[in-house]
């Protein structure tokens, strides 16, 4: 029988907030996010840091929560895909992907979304080599990736130019309101 591991306290800003909480010494930060935080965006794929579904930034550059031990990132900044939007408008990036049919069945679409706004963040013009050398590490089974390469591309134009294609990026009230038993 193996000892339980120590808990320990891990402090660290999530989406802009604030986190003191208990962990396990050996917790991964997938656990600690989905199951300690909440952020239910960041996706469990592979558990062996081969698809992308997990992907966060730390301190703005993209880590695989899933081989990311929880303490190594005790005291930094980090973003899931729910920090992406600021509040009601959406990071140009999240617009894009459902212009363009960047996401399909949505299970990579939160990895992906990080990754890539931490390129637009670094490089607001990548060219098409960029975008694909940053989106290596993230598996996709449905788009085919090019819908995807055509997002980035897109999100890149609106950061650049600052012209908003559409209303996008306008507050949106709840799509469903009453939803849910009300």
């Amino acid at each position: 029988m193996l000892p339980h591991p120590d808990e320990v306290q891990w402090n660290g800003t999530v989406n802009g907030e604030e986190a003191s909480i208990f962990i396990e010494s050996n917790a991964i930060l997938l656990d600690v996010l989905r199951d300690k935080i909440g952020s239910l965006g960041t996706k469990r794929g592979c558990d062996m840091g081969t698809c992308g579904c997990c992907s966060v930034l730390v301190n703005g550059e993209p880590k695989l929560s899933c081989l990311t031990l929880a303490i190594d990132t005790n005291g930094a900044d980090i973003t899931t895909v729910e920090g992406l939007a600021d509040g009601h408008h959406l990071h140009p990036i999240q617009q894009t992907f459902a212009e363009f049919g960047g996401s399909q069945c949505g299970f990579c679409t939160p990895g992906f979304l990080v990754v890539i706004s931490a390129l637009l963040s670094n490089n607001p013009q990548p060219d098409e080599r960029e975008i694909k050398d940053a989106i290596e590490g993230n598996l996709c089974r449905c788009t085919g990736f090019q819908q995807i390469v055509d997002s980035v591309k897109a999100a890149s134009e609106i950061l650049v130019s600052g012209n908003v294609v559409g209303d996008s990026t306008s507050p949106k009230s709840d799509p469903h309101p009453g939803f849910g038993g009300n």
